[in-house]
């Protein structure tokens, strides 16, 4: 009987989120259709795949840190798992995406505990790298990015400071007594965390080789421009990001993204490259939730682990902060 409630909700959620999906592509489908009508289908074709290939990149780095907590995973697993409970994320809140993968990592016999830990630590990691890269290109290459958005820049090294697989493993090991779970049978090594950095940082060069080409094709050009694109990305994810209420971080993102490119591009460019960006990315996403639905199931469902796990939706609900605020 929960195994039928938790596959209803999970529907359920998976069309909330289609629904939100489909409201913020028809919310600008006219000037969609404008940014589209200056770029050639090539450019298109070619940004959606580099963008399909960056969101494949993350979910192996998610998987290196799964794998590392003592749950590894075959690929088609972590594909099938990513690929539909990040659809969570077009639902306001950012919490679904994490219910949604808790849930369906269950099913591969995988502790809630590893899986909320292993997610935390992927979120962190792109968020930190995120930073990172924009700390490295936008200084040097925008100076609007560096006038507006310098003390996120300050907290790149502090992030990856944390990432250390000592202050990671306090850190969750608090976090689960807190919320009266068993703590982590393993730490994560420095090898493991190292591999995810390495898998996240190849992912935000292939969403600056797909923001480049969106640039390119409304003429931005110069040898600075690739930097700018893969800066200005990251910076607008992050942006994106720490907007909670936002779903998918509509809206923050790609006033970030206008922001840093206005003064690189001509004028009116930046937002056609900040709605084609989106429309193709929230594409990718649609395009693999499909293909993991046509995946199919992996491994039966053997009921609940055994032990002393509690429904993981109490983890998530422990968890939340008291107020409204990857």
């Amino acid at each position: 009987m929960k195994v039928v409630a938790v596959r209803v909700l999970r529907v359920l959620l998976v069309m909330l989120a289609l629904a939100f999906c489909a409201y913020s592509v028809a919310s600008q489908w006219d000037a969609t259709v404008e940014a589209f009508r200056q770029m050639s289908w090539a450019t298109l074709a070619g940004a959606l795949a580099v963008g399909l290939a960056g969101l494949f990149v993350w979910m192996l780095g998610w998987r290196e840190f799964l794998g590392g907590l003592g749950s590894p995973l075959p690929v088609r697993a972590i594909f099938r798992i990513s690929g539909i409970s990040q659809l969570g994320k077009y639902v306001p809140g950012k919490v679904w995406a994490l219910v949604t993968q808790i849930e369906m990592t269950r099913e591969h016999k995988v502790p809630p505990e590893r899986s909320f830990g292993s997610t935390l630590l992927a979120v962190a990691t792109s968020v930190a790298c995120g930073l990172a890269v924009a700390a490295v290109t936008l200084p040097l290459t925008s100076t609007t990015a560096r006038d507006t958005y310098w003390p996120l820049f300050l907290l790149a090294p502090i992030l990856l400071v944390l990432l250390h697989p000592k202050v990671v493993t306090w850190c969750l090991g608090l976090m689960l007594k807190i919320i009266r779970r068993p703590p982590l049978e393993r730490p994560v090594s420095l090898g493991v965390t190292l591999k995810a950095v390495g898998w996240t940082v190849l992912g935000w060069a292939l969403f600056g080789v797909h923001t480049w080409l969106l640039c390119l094709a409304v003429g931005g050009d110069g040898a600075g421009l690739p930097f700018v694109a893969t800066g200005a990305y990251a910076l607008a994810f992050v942006a994106g990001f720490l907007v909670f209420i936002a779903p998918g971080g509509i809206g923050a993102r790609e006033a970030a993204l206008t922001v840093v490119l206005t003064p690189v591009l001509p004028a009116g460019a930046p937002v056609v490259v900040a709605i084609a960006s989106r429309v193709l990315l929230t594409a990718a996403d649609l395009i693999i939730a499909g293909i993991a639905f046509l995946l199919g199931r992996t491994t039966p469902d053997e009921g609940p682990d055994t032990g002393n796990e509690q429904p993981s939706k109490e983890l998530v609900r422990d968890t939340q902060p008291t107020k409204e605020g990857p």
